[in-house]
């Protein structure tokens, strides 16, 4: 039986609040980690809405998408287990379909850094497209093969898209994981924007990626300071 990292999971716990909070999870999506003392293991909750997420709600999973739940485990759940798999250094993700990021599931205009907190993204996010692989599908990455598809298409990189569905991230933790949902979700805001005022969109160089992307990892603990803080605070929006 693999003991429970506890602060690890109430870390993950207030995860899916800030980004509830934030805008990048409503009703759907799910957050896990990677056990720090079994790579085989990661943990994520039975299916429930994140916004009720506790630490003592996550489960253990193997890299097979198994758990012994009571209740019903997420249909999803092989997103993380495949990305898992196949990425050892991952070791937090999650999959939203935050509204920011929807059109760039929804268009061929690509998803790409625009701003320094947006770096880590190195270039343009590629997008898995579920249709090209298997046909019709019902849009929910509901077995291994479509997962350990996503999975490739993922590659080395810390996010995809997933056309009409939503979005992958993955980090070293979920403090670093929270960094890079939530800025990717103001770059998409920022292209938006800027895209209507017309004129041509200038995104980062693989320079300026690369650099800007170094000095942001410096932020990445004031940034959940920031919005864990915002959650405690009286009459904060959560």
């Amino acid at each position: 039986m693999t003991a429970r990292p506890e602060e690890l999971l109430a870390d993950l716990a207030l995860l899916h609040r800030l980004l509830v909070a934030q805008g990048v999870l409503d009703a759907f999506g799910h957050a896990s980690v990677r056990d720090p003392s079994d790579p085989g293991v990661f943990w994520l909750t039975a299916a429930q809405p994140p916004g009720d997420a506790a630490s003592g709600d996550f489960l253990p999973h193997d890299l097979a998408g198994d758990a012994r739940a009571e209740a019903p485990l997420f249909a999803e759940r092989w997103i993380h287990a495949e990305i898992y798999a196949q990425r050892p250094d991952v070791h937090a993700v999650v999959h939203h379909h935050a509204p920011a990021v929807m059109p760039f599931c929804l268009t061929d205009v690509p998803l790409v850094p625009v701003s320094q907190t947006g770096g880590w993204m190195g270039g343009a996010v590629p997008v898995w497209d579920a249709a090209t692989h298997f046909g019709d599908t019902g849009m929910l990455v509901s077995d291994p093969a479509q997962a350990a598809c996503l999975a490739q298409t993922l590659g080395r990189g810390p996010m995809a898209l997933m056309r009409g569905h939503g979005a992958v991230v993955v980090a070293a933790d979920p403090r670093e994981l929270a960094f890079r949902a939530v800025h990717a979700c103001r770059e998409a805001d920022h292209q938006r924007r800027a895209r209507a005022m017309g004129g041509a969109l200038r995104p980062l160089s693989p320079g300026e990626a690369a650099q800007s992307g170094a000095v942001a990892r410096g932020a990445i603990e004031r940034c959940w300071r920031h919005w864990t803080a915002a959650l405690s605070t009286p009459g904060a929006c959560e």
